[in-house]
């Protein structure tokens, strides 16, 4: 037997195996390095990145490995770029708070409700309740804008800044019909620090922009919630007065009872709306808000201070946007677009014009369809696709004792029509609690409407399209 070969053998083995070892924990290693190479883009730190303990090697490999790493870090960007953004995200909300909590308001007031089950001398006993709301500074001789349902029926509220005083506010102007008021602080101001908010251009919102809203929902003071513009250029209706309002901005960003008439937001901090309706089957956000444009309210609030009311411009006509089937039992492309003037109110602007509303009729089946009505297809050289384009333009861009040129289908004739807008008549409301409950902060599908006293019919007189349910103590 030849101990030397034997020898020399596992000798040759025992360095092939220790070579090996080497190999392997190199490989294990330089695995482990690009493990956590990768784990950098799940926002780790690069100190931690490191690995504390390298294979036998020398210093300059494992300042080299050192370097090719830094290296290729900062040449391939990764998530934590996302995890940098998001931090500067959440420190630009933290400054929109902060530059816009001395500007938002809470605001209360105290309204007295009668008692109907108990009756003293032939009155019912008056109760008390508080109701609660929010506003913000419009400009510093104390000027507060709110909703009008938050102080409607009463001349006075108080207002809290977030320093926690509060000051007394008269009520100088209202309109219901875009429910939008100002107050006027009446007590001494001057030692509060009133920041008027900067105010932005709403037409510039684009759909998925981020948006902040900050209020008051429930009574809990100065909450901020954000999210995005769901939409824009919303007809919202309010059953309770007859009249819609138009351009609204629809928000998916929470807010709630006590919310109304607090500002919305920009990125850059600027008032773009005032919050004033939710879509909700519970009376707690289900994920659609409204909001009046801010465009709506620096053309209204001048004048409400000024004359303490606005007039609205005026057409005189009930209708409805023409759908497909309308359109092909009238003998139309199911795609013929426009707003088929049902009816058209006596002495009004249009019937002044000589506009023409529809009929109903029976076939010879003695089915009901429509005869004659005017198609409006456009106003003063804008596409009317729908009611709300007709309306938004008109209370958008036109004013009392304006002019405009209705272009009409009538009897398979395209037509030109001019009529002169006058003030619109004051609103009636069609709920006979609308006037002392404010039920403006809610919105309800029409499918799950309920009479608040289902032995009245009186409480549910719109067919059932009460859209704004009562909410007791919250505006």
């Amino acid at each position: 037997m030849d101990f030397k070969n034997i020898i020399t053998k596992n000798s040759i083995l025992s360095i092939n195996i220790i070579v090996l070892l080497s190999v392997i924990i190199l490989i294990s290693s330089f695995g482990m390095f690009q493990i956590k190479n990768i784990s950098i883009g799940l926002g780790q730190q690069s100190s931690a990145i490191i690995p504390s303990s390298l294979p036998s090697s020398s210093l300059s490999q494992q300042q080299q490995q050192k370097q090719n790493f830094i290296q290729n870090n900062q040449q391939q960007p990764s998530s934590s770029s996302a995890s940098l953004s998001q931090n500067n995200n959440q420190t630009t909300l933290s400054t929109i708070f902060k530059k816009a909590e001395n500007s938002v308001v809470q605001i209360t007031s105290t309204v007295s409700n009668p008692n109907t089950m108990i009756i003293i001398n032939g009155n019912p006993v008056q109760s008390q309740s508080e109701r609660l709301g929010s506003g913000f500074v419009f400009d510093k001789q104390g000027h507060i804008i709110t909703n009008s349902h938050v102080v409607e029926g009463v001349p006075a509220v108080d207002v809290t800044f977030v320093d926690g005083n509060t000051y007394t506010a008269k009520v100088v102007g209202l309109d219901r019909d875009n429910d939008i008021a100002v107050l006027q602080i009446t007590d001494d101001f001057s030692q509060e620090n009133i920041i008027p908010l900067t105010i932005g251009n709403s037409s510039n919102l684009q759909v998925g922009q981020q948006i902040s809203a900050v209020g008051n929902p429930y009574g809990l003071a100065d909450t901020m919630t954000t999210g995005i513009i769901s939409q824009t250029g919303r007809l919202l209706s309010d059953p309770s007065n007859q009249y819609s309002i138009p351009n609204t901005i629809q928000i998916d960003a929470p807010i709630n009872p006590g919310n109304s008439g607090g500002p919305l937001m920009d990125m850059q901090g600027q008032l773009v709306g005032m919050n004033t309706a939710i879509f909700s089957d519970n009376g707690a956000f289900s994920g659609i808000g409204f909001a009046i444009p801010s465009n709506t309210i620096v053309k209204e609030v001048p004048v409400l201070i000024k004359a303490g009311t606005y007039e609205h411009p005026w057409l005189g006509i009930a209708g409805s946007s023409l759908t497909p089937q309308i359109a092909q039992a009238m003998g139309l492309s199911k795609n013929f677009k426009g707003v088929l003037i049902s009816s058209t109110i006596s002495r009004g602007p249009a019937a002044k014009a000589g506009i023409q509303g529809s009929s109903v009729q029976e076939d010879a089946n003695g089915n009901q369809i429509l005869a004659g009505g005017d198609i409006i297809t456009s106003i003063n050289g804008e596409p009317v696709k729908r009611m709300d384009d007709l309306i938004s333009y008109i209370d958008g861009q036109k004013k009392v004792g304006d002019k405009v040129n209705l272009t009409t289908y009538r009897d398979g004739q395209t037509i030109d029509i001019k009529a002169t807008l006058t003030k619109r008549p004051a609103a009636t409301a069609t709920d006979n609690n609308a006037q002392s409950n404010y039920p403006f902060d809610q919105l309800l599908p029409p499918s799950q409407q309920q009479p608040e006293n289902p032995n009245d019919n009186n409480n549910n007189d719109n067919g059932g399209n009460d859209l704004f349910p009562n909410i007791p103590n919250f505006p």
